[in-house]
C-alpha cells in the first residue's frame, strides 16, 4: 500500500462514463487523438470517475466522488454511464470504509461528474451522502457554480449542491493554501473557475490529483486541451506552468479520468514535457 507522509493512498474506482471525444481534445484533429483512445459509433470516449482516498491521521479523506446515482435514464444514456464494474460504494466497502467513515471530502469542483456522488436520493429525498464530513469547496469556484452561467449551467446540478448549501457541512477554502495537513490546493481557472488541484506532500515524494486540468495522460501536451475549458489558452498556459514544475520537482500526476492510466511521472527534455512510467497508485 503507497505511503506519502502520513497517509496511506487509495485509487477508488467510482465507474465510467463517456464524452464526445471533440470536445475532449478541443483543436486536436481526431486522425491524433484517436490513437491514443477509440470513439464509439457516436464519437464518444471512454473515461474513468477515479477518486483518491486518503487515509491516516485520524481522517479518511475522499477527493471527489464521480457522478453519484441520482440520474435518469436519459442522462445515462447521453453520457454513456456504466457502474457494472464500479461504484463509490462497493469500492469504499472493498477497502473496508463506508459513507459514514469518510471525515472530509475534497470536491475538486462541481461539475456533476466530479461531485454528483456527494448526495444521494432516499426515501427523504434528496441528502448528502457522507453524513460526516466537511466537504470543502473552493470559496470562488462555489460562488462561479451557483451564479452558474450558460456555458457550464447544464454541468451544475442543483440535486448535487442544494443540499450541501443548505447544510453545516460546508467549509470554504481560499485559492493556494493547505485544505488539510500535507494536502495543498493548487487553484486553476482555465478549465472552470478556481478548480482546485490537490498535492499530497510526503518527505520522499509528492502526487497531484490534477482533475480536469490534465485528464487523462494523452493530454499532457499543453495545447491538447479540451473544448469544455472556458478559456482555452489559459489552460494551456496553466498546463505549462504546472507541468514544468512537475517535472523540476519530481512530482507524480494521479489521472481522475484516464480509463487505464493512474499515475504517472513527468519529465523535461530540451523544453518539452511529456508523461513517463504509467502505472498503477499501488506502484508508486
Amino acid at each position: 500500500m503507497p505511503r506519502i507522509g502520513s497517509y496511506s493512498l487509495h485509487a477508488v474506482e467510482t465507474g465510467y462514463f463517456k464524452l464526445d471525444g471533440g470536445a475532449m481534445f478541443g483543436i486536436v484533429p481526431k486522425a491524433l487523438w484517436s490513437r491514443h483512445t477509440a470513439a464509439d459509433d457516436r464519437n464518444r470516449i471512454l473515461l474513468a470517475m477515479r477518486c483518491l482516498l486518503l487515509e491516516g491521521d485520524g481522517r479518511l479523506i475522499l477527493i471527489d466522488n464521480g457522478v453519484g446515482d441520482k440520474y435518469d435514464d436519459k442522462f445515462a444514456d447521453i453520457f454513456g454511464i456504466d457502474h457494472e464494474s464500479a461504484t463509490l460504494e462497493r469500492s469504499l466497502n472493498a477497502l473496508g470504509f463506508s459513507r459514514e467513515d469518510v471525515t472530509d471530502v475534497i470536491l475538486t469542483h462541481l461539475h456533476f461528474d466530479h461531485c454528483g456522488g456527494s448526495t444521494s436520493r432516499n426515501g427523504d429525498g434528496i441528502t448528502l451522502s457522507f453524513p460526516k464530513a466537511v466537504y470543502h469547496v473552493q470559496s470562488e469556484h462555489w460562488d462561479w457554480a451557483r451564479a452558474s452561467n450558460s456555458r457550464e449551467k447544464a454541468s451544475f446540478v442543483a440535486e448535487n449542491l442544494d443540499p450541501l448549501a443548505q447544510s453545516d457541512q460546508l467549509k470554504l477554502v481560499d485559492r493556494d493554501q493547505e485544505v488539510l495537513p500535507g494536502v495543498h490546493a493548487l487553484t486553476i481557472d482555465g478549465h472552470t473557475r478556481a478548480q482546485q488541484a490537490l498535492r499530497v506532500d510526503g518527505k520522499e515524494s509528492t502526487l497531484v490529483y490534477v482533475a480536469d486540468l490534465i485528464p487523462t495522460s494523452a493530454h499532457i501536451p499543453p495545447v491538447w486541451c479540451m473544448a469544455y475549458d472556458i478559456e482555452p489558452m489559459k489552460s494551456t498556459n496553466e498546463k505549462e506552468a504546472f507541468l514544468s514544475q512537475a517535472a523540476e520537482k519530481g512530482w507524480s500526476v494521479f489521472f481522475e479520468h484516464d480509463p487505464k492510466v493512474e499515475v504517472m511521472d513527468v519529465e523535461q527534455i530540451d523544453g518539452r514535457v511529456r508523461g513517463t512510467n504509467p502505472r498503477p497508485l499501488v506502484d508508486l
